[in-house]
């Protein structure tokens, strides 16, 4: 076969191949290459093994994965699409084993490996299955049914809607359609940008992908092959955004040992043999941990056991156990993992359910969680979808190859050149009872059962208007969710589209880079009604009340409000009303995001003030200490002081020059979305993982950009290159000139052999 590696004045790589099979083997070892050590973090994490390098605080992820049965849901997955795709499953194994090919490479021009004393592994077949589950096992938000739960027990039923909100712990997207009627060209154009924890090596790679059948540009997930979820084929192109979906299930396990080993209480009102064995985690510096592994008919347990929530690590074992089974990870940052004035070890709970809020049954005996997710169930997680997508040159083609799509559920947007369009929702959403979607529901109890799935949501026309948005707001996949964004994000996108007759793919940034914050009108309308304030106090709300609202890089104003704000969520938290939901619950710590109270009040500011009582909480109060607290030491700085990036790396980096992050503009509930924490902290941890515009007049004038470089090797030329344009809000140009691009010498051409690798 013929491969031919080119890259442009970015360091991107674009890959030439004589099939689409050569290809895929030519991305994996590129990827290898570029991302060596990123993609052997995700191998580990995939097999809840990154603990043994990367120490303590990746415990609580490992032991999730493994409880979770991801790796072994991949393998499933991986067999099930060899008998019923054999061409993909072919394909996926190509693009193994250019990975396994350039890793060895790849990790010898990366310092981290010396520094951790980690040595590449060898990819199966199923390992990009794995990733694929892993970085998405938490799009859904499951955790949210315990937060919910919770919320309830203390607050009553209205709980729900008034924290229902997106939040740091989602995944979320703008994305936006405008036809030809409303551009310069007469051909639509696509863009958008997916809100991600940012990275280093970032979660998406800028890659074009070029054989006799296709030649594709966009955005690909390192470890996976193929081009998901942004893509440009030249005569169609596709984008999504996370629908907001609720696809999971929570179970509350009644369990029990016996002789045989361990019994799980049916809705038949019998009990049940469920699945049990142990697993060795090891952890670099510390003794390894032995866990149990349980799996009922409905799923795999993640927390708790036979003897309540505290029964998941075993404690220390030999250092000389068996190897640990392969299990998937998820691709979920471990420092969102483990809130502040945690240890980061609590792998299963604290040492009794007790009244840290573990729940109980109505005898008083802890209970077990099982997770029931659909590619379990199905053993599909979508790779069908991969190869047919990569073909598409219509919208119709593109519509066919979703319907492959399991997860994670998204809203698609795609254009083609004749003009064609698409608005629609892909994944697998389960039919079951409403009460699984809010909250975990009793696994012995009959009606939580899942009977088929829902039928795929449309919008038809796909576009009105001539405009077609995504933000994660309700309306297209609003039957399927729960929680979903606030509208401002998708209302303030619309209005700066309509406001022009038409619009060219330059013109896109502007919109990328809005500031406006849609959000703030319920905390102005509080300072606004009150009195009797002292002169400082005073001058500050008058000075917030005549802001422009806009979350802008050098606004003092902006940071003002950023730390009012941020004094009523903490005073609004510190309420007795509230105080039984600070409490830490016993949950594994990998699922306490969602059920921090200062983040959830934060999120839910707009709500919560605009209720008309919020069970007797005197918000004017709060809102009045928050103004006099702020005015007596206000911030002295613009909002970028101490709005800065803080992306994840999975190495601490060491204080000094360039390990802060650029400071930033935006916020939460703007368009240009990188999302502090309000009333914990103003840096940002998520944001654009890409931004992009995909030209359908011309490919040549589209436009991309991610938060670092197209090099995971720190240092290298590539490595952090388009940050201040990421930063800036510029975008970098799509060469598709292969003239303008350069070879790379070892790489171009070359003919190889194709060989088969083995599973072991």
């Amino acid at each position: 076969m013929t491969i031919e590696t080119y890259r442009d004045a970015w360091g991107i790589p674009h890959l030439r191949a004589s099939s689409a099979r050569a290809l895929a083997r030519a991305q994996g070892r590129v990827t290898a290459h570029d991302r060596a050590w990123q993609l052997e973090v995700e191998r580990h994490r995939a097999q809840g093994t990154s603990a043994a390098f990367l120490g303590a605080e990746a415990l609580s992820w490992d032991v999730f994965a493994r409880r979770a049965r991801l790796d072994d849901t991949a393998r499933r997955c991986f067999a099930a699409l060899q008998r019923r795709d054999p061409e993909t499953a072919d394909w996926v194994r190509a693009y193994v084993d250019g990975v396994n090919e350039g890793l060895p490479a790849g990790a010898g021009r990366t310092p981290e490996f010396a520094r951790t004393g980690l040595t590449p592994g060898r990819w199966q077949p199923w390992t990009p299955l794995a990733v694929w589950l892993g970085t998405h096992i938490l799009f859904a938000g499951f955790p949210a049914k315990l937060w919910r739960e919770r919320a309830v027990r203390h607050l009553g039923p209205g709980a729900v809607g008034l924290f229902a909100t997106d939040g740091t712990g989602t995944a979320g997207s703008n994305g936006w359609l405008v036809t030809g009627d409303r551009t310069d060209t007469g051909y639509a154009l696509i863009a958008g940008d997916p809100h991600r924890f940012i990275e280093d090596p970032g979660v998406y790679q800028q890659i074009r992908l070029s054989c006799p059948e296709f030649d594709v540009v966009g955005l690909a997930v390192p470890g996976v092959p193929g081009i998901a979820h942004f893509g440009h084929t030249g005569t169609v192109a596709w984008a999504v955004t996370n629908a907001m979906a609720d696809y999971q299930d929570l179970y509350r396990e009644r369990l029990r040992r016996t002789g045989a080993g361990i019994e799980a209480l049916g809705p038949d009102g019998a009990w049940h043999r469920a699945a049990r064995h142990t697993e060795t985690v090891r952890i670099a510096g510390e003794p390894p941990v032995e866990i149990e592994i349980i799996e009922t008919p409905r799923g795999p347990v993640i927390a708790g056991g036979p003897e309540g929530l505290e029964a998941i690590a075993a404690g220390p074992v030999s250092p000389a156990p068996s190897p640990p089974a392969r299990v998937a990870a998820d691709a979920w940052p471990a420092h969102a993992t483990t809130p502040a004035g945690t240890s980061g070890r609590r792998t299963g709970g604290p040492a009794g359910p007790g009244p840290a809020g573990g729940p109980e049954d109505a005898d008083g005996a802890a209970e077990a969680l099982a997770l029931r997710y659909p590619p379990r169930v199905t053993e599909d997680l979508g790779f069908s979808a991969l190869l047919p997508l990569l073909r598409s040159r219509t919208v119709a083609d593109v519509d066919t190859a979703l319907d492959a799509w399991r997860e994670p559920v998204n809203v698609v947007q795609a254009a083609d050149t004749a003009g064609g369009t698409l608005h629609r929702v892909a994944g697998h959403v389960p039919l079951r009872a409403g009460a699984n979607r809010l909250k975990p529901v009793p696994a012995w109890e009959p009606g939580h059962e899942w009977r088929g799935a829902h039928e795929t949501p449309y919008a038809r026309p796909a576009t009105e208007n001539g405009i077609a948005v995504m933000a994660n707001a309700r309306g297209l996949a609003a039957p399927l969710g729960v929680e979903f964004a606030p509208p401002h994000r998708a209302t303030r996108i619309r209005a700066l589209l309509e406001a022009r007759p038409t619009w060219t793919a330059d013109g896109m940034p502007a919109i990328h880079t809005d500031t406006h914050l849609g959000s703030a009108a319920a905390l102005l309308d509080h300072l606004a009604a009150l009195t009797g304030l002292g002169p400082a106090a005073a001058a500050l709300r008058d000075r917030l009340l005549a802001w422009d609202r806009r979350m802008a890089a050098d606004s003092t104003d902006a940071a003002a409000y950023a730390a009012v704000r941020g004094a009523v969520v903490r005073h609004l938290a510190a309420h007795p009303v509230l105080a039984p939901l600070a409490e830490p619950p016993a949950y594994p710590d990998v699922l306490l995001p969602w059920l921090a109270l200062v983040p959830r009040v934060g999120h839910a500011l707009e709500h919560l003030l605009r209720a008309g009582d919020l069970y007797g909480i005197d918000r004017a109060a709060a809102v009045r200490s928050a103004l006099e607290e702020v005015a007596a030491a206000p911030p002295t700085g613009p909002w970028s002081a101490t709005h800065r990036l803080a992306p994840w790396t999975a190495l601490r980096r060491a204080p000094g020059p360039g390990a802060d992050g650029p400071g930033l503009a935006g916020d939460h509930d703007c368009v240009l979305c990188t999302s502090a924490v309000p009333g914990l902290t103003d840096r940002a941890a998520r944001g654009p993982a890409a931004r992009f515009v995909w030209d359908l007049a011309d490919r040549a004038h589209s436009r991309w950009v991610v938060p670092f470089g197209a090099d995971g090797v720190p240092g290298a030329a590539h490595h952090r290159d388009q940050l201040p344009l990421w930063a800036a809000g510029e975008l970098v140009p799509v060469v598709t000139d292969w003239t303008r691009l350069t070879p790379e010498p070892a790489n171009a051409p070359e003919e190889t052999q194709e060989t088969e690798e083995s599973d072991d």
